[in-house]
């Protein structure tokens, strides 16, 4: 292995005795089932054999006597490939030995640094009054209701009732005919046409006016198009929120007061706070422990993290009910994008592995249970199906893999100095 690569070449031989031998067995089995014209199925001599499946009785030879090699000349050098090696340059002449070469990726030797003495420092993370005050204001705004709207026109931040038709601009496709259409005039998230045209008028007034709505609107059926409207005011609402109370507090469910309520929404702040502040000590962790070590990291897994981002970046978008195929994104770009990141990826989970098996950190059957549990959970399934699918996937090892990587970087953050 080179100071850049993890890459590892091997020169094998068969010897030609061995060859010989095998050859020799796959023949004569071969001959108890061929055919041959001439004689009875059986009964053809093994040299007729050899000559007339001669390509055939070759890949039959190397199919069983070059893994055979590979892994005694791997468990002699004590070589742990991180993927199936790839066999090149094979050479097999007739009579002689079979020579070949092996070359695959292993796992980098590297020196491990300090990791018991890191210090780092993070912006402090108190929840301050504005903050809670911030909070209960989104409550307030969850419970708003509307409210009917007399003697003045719309202004923006109303809301309009409108008796709605709507007519293609191009005289082809569907009408659009609503009863107590909605519409917050002003808003950022309203079609302009409809803020401009509304804006002013009062419950009984009728505005007439054209709206095209950008390719990228949620609703699909209006993407891209333009509908010329005919709206009736029917009324006009503004949006009222309960008073900063105990009846708000009671209403939400958490609490009986609103000091009750402030003093909950304080706490659940904190513990998010701590739990983001946590995470960015992990963070700055890693970064601190792969600027500490510098050492090659297998091409293969590298390629796997990429493969796993870009797969990551797929189902956000199915979560989000995109169809990645009818989205322009440059798939093979965003790959490449990743390979710094991911590079990290795997010399981080390298460093972790290496001081898990140091420190002797690993994930007890009680903890893979309430993995299992909780993938479970999310998806649907009973516990005994998942670690039957998982097993049978090839994935259960890579999990628990990650959860004995997650349990030692907490054991870091244990040990971690954080100002």
């Amino acid at each position: 292995m080179t100071e850049t690569t993890c890459w590892k070449e091997l020169d094998l031989e068969i010897p030609a005795d061995k060859v010989e031998a095998e050859t020799e067995k796959i023949a004569k089995d071969l001959a108890r089932v061929a055919r041959i014209p001439g004689f009875r199925p059986g009964k053809a001599p093994v040299n007729l054999i050899r000559r007339r499946f001669a390509a055939d009785i070759k890949n039959e030879v190397l199919q069983s006597l070059l893994p055979e090699r590979l892994e005694q000349a791997l468990g002699e050098a004590k070589l742990i490939p991180v993927a199936r090696p790839q066999v090149e340059t094979v050479d097999f002449a007739d009579g002689g030995a079979v020579k070949f070469k092996a070359r695959f990726e292993v796992l980098p030797e590297f020196e491990l640094g300090d990791y018991k003495n890191l210090e780092i420092e993070l912006e402090p993370a108190a929840v301050t009054e504005a903050d809670i005050d911030g909070q209960v204001q989104e409550l307030r705004e969850q419970a708003a209701s509307l409210v009917p709207i007399e003697g003045r026109p719309i202004q923006d931040g109303d809301f309009a009732v409108l008796k709605l038709v709507g007519t293609p601009a191009g005289g082809t496709g569907e009408p659009i005919r609503m009863e107590n259409a909605l519409c917050h005039v002003g808003a950022e998230e309203t079609v302009a046409a409809f803020s401009e045209n509304l804006r002013g008028a009062s419950p009984g007034d009728h505005r007439r006016f054209e709206a095209a709505y950008p390719a990228d609107y949620p609703n699909r059926k209006l993407a891209g198009k333009s509908f010329v409207y005919s709206a009736e005011v029917v009324a006009v609402k503004e949006r009222k929120l309960p008073e900063p109370n105990d009846d708000l507090a009671k209403e939400t469910g958490e609490a009986e007061t609103f000091e009750e309520l402030r003093k909950k929404i304080r706490e659940r702040l904190e513990a998010a706070r701590e739990e983001h502040r946590k995470d960015q000590a992990k963070d700055k962790i890693l970064d601190l422990l792969l600027g500490r070590h510098s050492f090659p990291v297998p091409e293969t897994l590298v390629e796997r993290q990429m493969d796993a981002r870009v797969e990551r970046a797929v189902r956000r978008l199915v979560a989000q009910g995109i169809d990645p195929r009818g989205v322009n994104i440059d798939w093979a770009g965003l790959r490449r994008q990743q390979r710094e990141r991911s590079e990290g990826d795997v010399r981080a989970e390298l460093l972790l592995d290496r001081i898990g098996e140091l420190e002797k950190i690993e994930v007890s059957e009680e903890e893979w249970e309430r993995e299992l549990q909780g993938y479970a959970e999310r998806s649907g399934e009973n516990v005994a199906a998942v670690r039957a699918r998982l097993t049978r996937e090839g994935v259960a090892d890579t999990m628990k893999a990650k959860l004995r990587s997650d349990k030692t970087l907490d054991w870091l953050y244990q040990q971690t100095r954080v100002r």
